[in-house]
Order: structure tokens, then C-alpha cells, then sequence
């Protein structure tokens, strides 16, 4: 004979009580499923190691596999297609990812339904802020890389996007401070700028502009003020003289893991309290730590890349934006906000258990109760933080500029760590115009080129 029945939990639940902890126990299934850096190991690992069909294919199935994480993986897709040398789909993606965004963004989406009873990834991806401001900067860059009709106006779009970020916070801010107020100006955006008016020889004040902008808000940047003089005094580049400018993107960039931040247990607990005090029902005790994304810039070897002209250097790249620190920096700026969006989920998920003693009439010392405190134990111990991010972006974004003849000249792109050269020179063949930029990017997240040398074509 079976025994079931002498199960303490069973009888308490049976009818409404047993309806009421069925649709919790189905909430804690369908909580806290496997976490995006999990699902794309497949694609970072073949696309560090060279393998672009690995990585497409993990990619093809996430996006038939799931809408909310659709716009995150078109952006690793852009990276891969920018290695590849496609720099207009790469464009196309970036554009539709923008756009959606920014339809976010107007919609002012608030917290779902869903995500407070279950966790935020369970909501669309929205982007974080340094993503947002770095699709613009990787459109300026991809569209260089094709036509450049449009890389001006990407450009301006990286400042202006910074801004509108830093301006909206301050309406939504609670009380009166704005955490975005501790954003740093991101240089790529003016330095982009200024590049593309130098150009037309005929812009030099709004090269001038845009230089001091980049000596300002990147003052580490050991080629700002070469730019602002060489800006000062009109000069695009001598008679007969073309200027090559190579981006490398250099290192591995910041991504997000899950943490457990055990901090927030006192809060929870005066939550717990507070909540109990007033009503004849106990909370499920705090037990399980909230779950939060924290921002990883793994260890990287490379420090710059160098150029080679015709086999003699020319000399490194340096960083104009450090991704890897922006987005550190800008973590460490909303975290608590952060923390406080999980203890608002945790407190609702407790006011759920309460509702539902209440609507069973359960006591302290019914079965019903300790039964329901169980189920909000566990509910709230299979969360997941919400680690979506842009993870194939690199570390650092690099940049050299070389004036050179008109003609044709062989590049060299060596990759250089702490202690000297890291690796073999790749070697591209680009022909310089006479008074004409020309553009270059390569991939070194390790000492090995990924993909090819990209050169832009007019």
C-alpha cells in the first residue's frame, strides 16, 4: 500500500491550499535557467580560437532559440563579421540593435510581471549604458571601413548617446542624486570626429575642437597632442602624402558573472521583520543571498600592437577607449541600484508567500505554513542574475596614425605584451591615396591575430 498519504505536506495542500503551492512550485521551475555566459561559451571559445563556423552556428541557434537574447547575440555576430572582413552586415546589425534599444529606451519599459516573480533574465535585453554609447562607435568604425558617407554622423552619435544616458537618469533617480553623473567621457566618439573633418582640409576648427575633447577625456592617450597641433596649423598631410590609421582591437573584454552578494542579507532581514511585524503570518527566512551580474575583465598579455611600414616601425598603437574600465566603472556606478532591484524582487516574492498563507488562513503551526516557507525558500534560491552582455567586445580599442606616400606599401601588425614581441608579424598589402584617409582594423585578443586585417575600400 502506498504511504503517500501519511506524508505530512500532503493534506494541508489539498484544494485551494494545494492549487496555491502548485503555481509556486511551477514558478520555481521555470526560474533561473541556464545562464547566458554558460550559453555562449561556444561561441567565445570558437571565435578566440579562429573557428568562425563554432561560432556562427552557436549563434544561429541562440537566435532561433530565444527573442529576449536576440539583440545581444546580433552583437556578438557583428564582431565576427567585422573579423571576417564584412563590415556592412556587421553596420546593418548594429543599426537594428541601436534602433531597437532606443525603442526600449522611449518605451520605458518598467520591471515585468514575470521578472519579479522570477528574475531578470526573463525580461528583454535592454543593453547596458557603455554597450549602448559602443554600438555607435563600432558603426562609425564599420562604416569607415565601407563607404564612410555615414561615420560622421555615427560619430557625434557616441557623445550625444552618453549624454542623453546621463540626462534620463537624472529623472528617474528617486532621490535626487544621479549615479550616471560618474560616467567618464568617452574619447573615441570627438577622436573619430575630428579625423573625419581633418579630412576634408578644410574643417580644422572642428578637428581642433574635437582633439581637446580627446586630450581631455583620455589625457593618457600619447597621440592627442600631436593631433591638436598638427589640427592647430591645417595640415591633413604633405603634398603627395596619403595617412593610413589602424584600429586594433586588443585583448579580451569585460563580461558578466554571477555573484552572490551576501551584503544585502541585512536588508533583506529588516525586510523580513518589518513585513512580519505587522502581520500574523512569519516570512520565509532569508537564507538564499541575493544573485547579482558582476562585470570580469579577464588578464590579457597584449599591451599594443605595433605597425610596421615596409618592414620598419612606425610605432604602436595606443588605447583610445579602455572598454574594459568603462564598463567596470560604470557597474560600480549603478551597483547599488542593482543590489536594490533584487531586494525590491526578493520582498515581493515574500509578499507572495504571505498572500498566499493568508488566503489559506494558515498559522504558525499548521503544516501549510511550514510547507509554503519551504516553497519560498527555494523560490528564491533558484533566481539567476542576469549576465547577457556584449562579450566578444575587446579590452581595448587602439589607434595609430601614419602619414605615408602616396602608393602602395606593405603593413605589418606585430602584437607586443609586457615583455616585448608576442607574436608573428601579420601582413597586409594597402594602397595609400594622395591626400586621402585610409583605414585599417585587426583583432588581437591574445597574441594571434583573429580573423583578417580589414582595409577600407572606396
Amino acid at each position: 500500500m502506498s504511504r503517500c498519504h501519511h506524508f505530512p505536506f500532503t493534506q494541508p495542500l489539498e484544494g485551494v491550499g494545494w492549487r496555491l503551492g502548485s503555481t509556486l512550485t511551477l514558478l520555481i521551475l521555470i526560474t533561473g535557467c541556464a545562464t547566458h555566459e554558460r550559453r555562449l561559451l561556444a561561441i567565445r571559445d570558437g571565435f578566440y580560437a579562429g573557428d568562425f563556423q563554432q561560432a556562427e552556428t552557436a549563434l544561429d541557434e541562440g537566435l532561433k532559440r530565444d527573442r529576449r537574447d536576440h539583440d545581444v547575440l546580433l552583437l556578438e555576430r557583428c564582431i565576427v563579421e567585422l573579423a571576417e572582413g564584412r563590415p556592412q552586415e556587421a553596420e546593418k546589425a548594429l543599426r537594428e540593435v541601436r534602433d531597437h534599444f532606443d525603442e526600449l529606451e522611449h518605451a520605458r519599459l518598467g520591471r515585468s510581471a514575470l521578472s519579479m516573480l522570477t528574475d531578470d533574465t526573463y525580461k528583454v535585453y535592454a543593453g547596458e549604458d557603455y554597450e549602448k554609447v559602443l554600438i555607435r562607435a563600432f558603426l562609425s568604425i564599420s562604416n569607415l571601413l565601407g563607404d564612410g558617407q555615414d561615420a560622421t554622423a555615427y560619430a557625434l552619435q557616441v557623445t550625444d548617446k552618453q549624454q542623453q544616458i546621463i540626462q534620463a537618469a537624472a529623472g528617474d533617480s528617486d532621490d535626487g542624486k544621479n549615479p550616471k553623473l560618474a560616467y567618464k567621457q568617452v574619447a573615441i566618439g570627438p577622436y573619430l570626429h575630428g579625423l573625419l573633418r581633418e579630412a576634408t582640409h578644410n574643417n580644422y576648427d572642428d578637428a581642433v575642437r574635437a582633439s581637446t575633447k580627446v586630450i581631455s577625456w583620455q589625457p593618457e592617450f600619447r597621440y592627442a597632442r600631436g593631433d591638436l597641433e598638427r589640427a592647430r596649423h591645417g595640415r591633413h598631410s604633405a603634398p603627395g602624402n596619403g595617412v593610413l590609421y589602424v584600429f586594433a582591437l586588443v585583448g579580451r573584454g569585460p563580461y558578466k558573472e554571477e555573484t552572490m552578494e551576501l551584503a544585502t542579507t541585512v536588508s533583506l532581514l529588516i525586510a523580513d521583520r518589518i513585513i512580519s511585524a505587522t502581520n500574523k503570518y512569519s516570512l520565509p527566512p532569508t537564507i538564499a543571498p541575493v544573485k547579482v551580474p558582476k562585470i570580469v575583465v579577464p588578464p590579457n598579455d597584449i599591451v599594443n600592437v605595433d605597425v610596421l611600414i615596409d618592414g620598419r616601425s612606425a610605432g604602436p598603437t595606443d588605447t583610445i577607449t579602455d572598454i574594459g574600465r568603462m564598463a567596470v566603472e560604470q557597474h560600480a556606478a549603478i551597483y547599488p541600484h542593482i543590489i536594490a532591484d533584487a531586494v525590491v524582487r526578493r520582498v515581493v516574492k515574500k509578499a507572495v508567500v504571505l498572500g498566499a498563507k493568508e488566503a489559506l488562513g494558515a498559522n504558525e503551526q499548521t503544516m501549510t505554513s511550514l510547507a509554503l516557507d519551504v516553497v519560498g525558500i527555494a523560490w528564491e534560491a533558484t533566481e539567476a542574475a542576469d549576465t547577457r552582455c556584449w562579450g566578444l567586445l575587446p579590452e581595448k580599442i587602439q589607434v595609430l596614425r601614419v602619414e605615408l606616400p602616396a602608393g602602395t606599401h606593405q603593413i605589418g601588425l606585430q602584437p607586443l605584451s609586457r615583455y616585448g614581441f608576442s607574436g608573428p608579424a601579420q601582413q597586409q598589402t594597402v594602397t595609400i591615396d594622395n591626400g586621402r584617409n585610409t583605414y585599417m582594423l585587426a583583432n588581437f585578443p591574445d597574441a594571434r591575430l583573429v580573423g583578417k586585417i580589414v582595409t577600407s575600400t572606396r
